[in-house]
Order: C-alpha cells, then structure tokens, then sequence
C-alpha cells in the first residue's frame, strides 16, 4: 500500500509541476497584452452595482464614435452585474436575488441584461462591443459564491462541490457575495478554471477581480487566476483590486497582472488627488511594460447618475484639477479608466481624453521619474525614446492649510472601528464664542473612506437646548461630497455601532461646519463617531472631531504661480525649444530656466527639444 501512495503523491508533484510551469511560461507572454496602458470605461462610477445592457451599449457606442480613434478600447462591466435586485448607495445584502449555473458560476440577471438569456450569458453584449472594435471586460469577487456553497454545487470537472473548497476565514467585509477558495483543495483551481473558460466563451477581453490584493494580498488566489486564465489561450487583462496592494508583494502582481490599483476607491476629491503624488512616487518603480500601477479610475464627467457614492452630478474637480490628473496618470503611465458616463460628456472633457499630444506620453514615454515634491509643487519628466526629447510636467499643488490644530478648543483623540462604541461623546465649553466650527481630520493618514458623524450636535444656555440640525450653517465643506442634515455623507441613514440615528450631520474628512452661535449658548454636547459606511470597509477609516470657536484654517495661496525649472536639472546644456502639449502652443527658445505660470491645484505638461 505504501507504494502506491509514494506513486499517487509522485504523480501529484508531476502535476502541480507542470500546472506551475504552464502558468511560468505564459507569464511572460501575458505582459504584451497590455503593452501601453490600458485605457477604457467603467460603469462604477456613474452607475454603481446597478448598470443595465442599455447603459453600457450606449456608453460603449459613444466610446467608437468619439474616443476609440485615441486609444480608449475597453467597456467594462463592474460589480454584481449576477443580482436582478441592487440597488445604489450601498449594496442589498439583505435579501439578493442571485443568478447562478449548474456549477455555481454567476451569469448576468436577465432583467438587467436581456440579450443573456437562455444560457447566452454576456456573449452577445461582447459581439455587440466588439463589432465597434472595442474590447468587453467585467468585474468579479475573489473567492467562491455563498450560494452555491449553500446549495452544495458541483465544481465543473470534478466530482467536488463547492462546499469542499471554501472557508468563511477572510470573508470580504463589505460584500458578503463569496466565500475564500482555499488553495491546494481538490477542486479549487478547477472552479477558477470553470469561471474563466465561461467567461473566454463569452469573449471576455479584460477581468477586474476585487477583494484580492488589499488590506490582505492572496497571492495564491492570485497564482490561481493566472493560471486560469492562461489555460483559457484567450488574451484576458488582469486587474486586481482593491488598493493599496501591499507594497511587499509588488514583484509578485507585478509577474501576475497587468495591472493592480494603488490606492482605495478614488473620487472627486482634491485631498484623494494629492496624495496620488507620494503613492506614485512609491510605485513608479514597479512599472514594467505590460504591467502598470494603476491610480484608480478617472471621476470625470457625469458621476452618481446611481453612484456609490454622492449625489447625480458633474465632477467636483475643477478644470485645472482635471488637467493636474490627466498629466500626472499620463507622466506616471498609469491606466486610463474612465468613471463618468460617456454620452454626457462636453468638450472640455473630451478635449483632455482625446489629446494626442499627451496620450503619447502615456503610451510611449520612458524613464518616467518624479523629479521633485514638496508641499507646494511637484515636477515629473520623462524621455521619448524616438528623439531623445524630454517630457516635463509641472504641478502646483500649493494648498490653504485646511486645520491648524493650536487653534482648536477640542480635539478627540484618534476615533475608529476599533475605538469603544466606535464613537465618543463630548461636551465643550463655549462661553463667549460668536462662531462655531465643527472640524473633522484625517488623523494623519489618508482620507480613504472617513465617513464621519455628529450624532445629535445639541447647544446648551443652562436651562434651554437648540438643535444645531435646526439651525443653517454658515459653509460646510467636506473631502468628499457634502455634508447632510439627517443622513450620512453618501446619502444614507446616520448609523455608528449598529445604531441607526435620526439627528445629527453626516460628513467626510477633511470637513469644516461653520455656525453663527446663537446668543446665550455656551455648551456643545454631541456624539461624534465612525459611520457604518467607513467601518464596514476592510481598510476600516480613522478620523478625529475637534471644536474651534475661530477659523480653523490658514491664509489662502495666491491663485497661480511661477515655477522654475533649470535646465541644467533635467540634463539639458544648450538652448532648446519648448511645446505646451495640452494647448498645443510652441513656446519659443529657453537657455537657462524655464518657469510656466500654474494655477493652484493646476499642472502643465511640455516637449522640450535640444
């Protein structure tokens, strides 16, 4: 007997061997899939978990119409397209009607996507996109469907069921659609490879699969897709997601994928769109063709139409803001994923996707380096390797400082998820103030999902008590959206902890509340804490709430400003010539320094020929 175990485990290690050497081999040939930066459309942004055929049809008819002769080619079809019943503003965990095959593989609810039925599954809305020349993509869940462990289904090709795979250990926080797949089961590679030989008979060209690579990277999931996809001989893109992937498994997604998301869900956010600056900077290093850091999808345009995340409307970004995240994504080379919905687009925003100058330096520029960053500027450049020409990009990134904190007469410490009630309770001593300001931060880390609340803010004089929810404030502004009456920031009920509240101010770091303080009032008590919102995410969110009875803020930067540049920095000795790649304008001959004026918050990007 014991031979023939010996002989069983040996065939095993010939197996694997040669599974593992397939997935070697193809590895180097999946990175000329992608050999510039993938450039599409994605439905997240303006339609959240709820598109229909319809919307993508139309967004991917504009897409060949206006768009493709630039390079756009990808539609790609994001979350939960398998529920006939979501909804936006937070996904319907409670009572999903899932569609779902034989073999526990999701297929596209019908009423959402006619053309699916009888078994079709996406492949006649793929023919559709491909007869307009472009490329069909979608968005999936790591892991295995909770339905089809609960119904116990069969796993194509084996005689396992999807029970004998799985473990509720890591289970997405925010979606509960899936179980894990635990590697090395019996059946577990054989599910990814029934998934994606599905989606190859559908025509599937582009795959962004989620709650993969942050907060916890798996890169043996990630070792099973390639291989899957692989096995398929179909050129499938490979997106992980969410972000920030985990900088330590860097060269392993980088011999994975095409292309991984650097940080969490990006908005239209001039806070978000900073920090990009210090995360590409950490990336650039990690780009190779055929693999690219990937700062997240563009909210350009019309957003929220049934977003995740705000209100229908155009983007917060102002143009000049727009022009600073299409230099800096086009210097750094990092996928162009469209968020907003194409067939409402203007000329502006067409203008700045469809600029041949600038795709140029997203498609064929190399050593491509930031240059300098501090607070105020940054500067990136990079080579053409045609003609020896240099790309210069130029940012001012120059900011009022939103928060002084010495100026604060109350400040909570640190408040998160994991903080006793996820909330604290304060009561401030206001005696003599005219102005009130209610402050919410960051708490020194990034601004990803701060979803924050002022749980009934009530004002006191003694004996009588005002509702700060009944009174109008003076301005409010937040990092993301605005600030609401009665419902989180994402326009949904007010709920820390598990309780649901009727009174207060939802909000999202950095915010500022100003109020006139009615006569006599001389005490604010509230409940300040962590919304349902940012605590059911992975990454969870931190935040701290102060109280400032003066303007919490510094003196505001002048709205443009010269930045100088000598040549001598970017190896340059001799006069040269300078084009202005976004108005497409020769500038004339520089000798020494070059110094564009920049708006606040604004960028340039330029060809400087020796």
């Amino acid at each position: 007997m014991t031979k023939y175990i010996w002989k069983a485990v040996l065939v095993g290690v010939i197996v694997l061997h040669h599974v593992d050497t397939i997935g070697q081999k193809k590895s180097t040939d999946f990175h000329q899939w992608a050999a510039t930066p993938p450039m599409g459309w994605n439905s997240w942004d303006c339609y959240g978990p709820t598109v229909v055929e319809s919307e993508v049809k139309a967004n991917a008819d504009y897409m060949a119409k206006h768009l493709k002769s630039s390079g756009w080619e990808y539609v790609v079809v994001d979350i939960r397209w398998y529920v006939a019943n979501d909804k936006a503003h937070g996904y319907n965990q409670t009572d999903p009607q899932y569609s779902i095959d034989e073999y526990g593989r999701f297929i596209p609810a019908v009423n959402r996507f006619p053309s699916s039925a009888n078994g079709k599954g996406f492949k006649p809305l793929a023919d559709y996109i491909h007869s307009l020349g472009l490329k069909f993509g979608i968005h999936i869940m790591r892991g295995i469907p909770t339905i089809a462990v609960d119904r116990k289904l069969p796993i194509k090709g084996t005689s396992v069921t999807a029970n004998d795979i799985y473990s509720k250990a890591d289970q997405c926080t925010w979606l509960r659609d899936m179980y894990t797949i635990v590697p090395g089961k019996i059946g577990s590679q054989e599910y990814y490879n029934s998934i994606f030989e599905l989606y190859a008979s559908w025509g599937l060209d582009f795959v962004k699969v989620d709650d993969l690579s942050s907060p916890i990277y798996f890169a043996e999931e990630v070792e099973m897709i390639r291989r899957a996809i692989d096995r398929t001989g179909r050129k499938i893109v490979l997106s992980t997601s969410p972000g920030e992937t985990p900088i330590a498994h860097a060269s392993h997604v980088q011999q994975h994928a095409n292309m991984w998301r650097t940080v969490g869900d990006f908005w239209d956010s001039w806070r978000q769109l900073k920090e990009h600056f210090e995360v590409f900077s950490r990336w650039n290093k990690f780009r190779v063709s055929g693999a690219y850091p990937d700062g997240d999808m563009l909210p350009m345009g019309r957003l929220s139409i049934r977003g995740e995340r705000g209100d229908d409307r155009m983007t917060a970004f102002s143009q000049d803001e727009q022009y600073t995240m299409m230099t800096l994504w086009s210097i750094f080379k990092s996928p162009l994923m469209f968020g907003g919905d194409l067939p409402s687009n203007d000329a502006f925003t067409n203008a700045l996707l469809t600029n041949k100058d600038v795709l140029d330096v997203l498609k064929y520029s190399v050593n491509n380096r930031e240059l300098i960053r501090n607070q105020d500027y940054a500067i990136w450049v990079a080579d053409d390797p045609k003609t020896g020409d240099k790309y210069l990009a130029v940012f001012n990134t120059m900011d009022q400082v939103e928060v002084i904190e010495g100026k604060a007469l109350f400040v909570t410490p640190k408040i998160d998820r994991n903080t006793k009630g996820q909330g604290l309770r304060i009561d401030v001593d206001l005696m003599g103030a005219r102005k009130l300001y209610l402050v919410v931060t960051d708490a020194g880390d990034n601004i990803d999902w701060d979803h924050a609340d002022w749980i009934a803010p009530t004002l006191y004089n003694g004996k009588d008590s005002l509702a700060l929810t009944t009174l109008s404030w003076v301005k409010a502004t937040a990092g993301w959206a605005k600030p609401k009456v009665n419902r989180g920031v994402s326009d949904v009920p007010l709920i820390v902890n598990g309780t649901h509240y009727e009174n207060g101010i939802g909000t999202h770091s950095n915010s500022i509340i100003e109020f006139d303080v009615p006569a006599g009032y001389t005490r604010l008590k509230a409940f300040v804490g962590v919304d349902k919102a940012a605590a059911d995410q992975n990454t969870g969110a931190s935040m701290k709430f102060a109280v400032y009875t003066e303007n919490p803020s510094g003196p505001m930067p002048p709205v443009s400003r010269p930045i100088a540049i000598p040549l001598k920095s970017l190896g340059i000795s001799k006069p040269a010539t300078i084009k202005d790649l976004w108005s497409g304008k020769e500038l004339g001959v520089i000798t020494h320094e070059f110094a564009p004026i920049i708006n606040q918050h604004g960028a340039g990007l330029y060809r400087i020929k020796q």
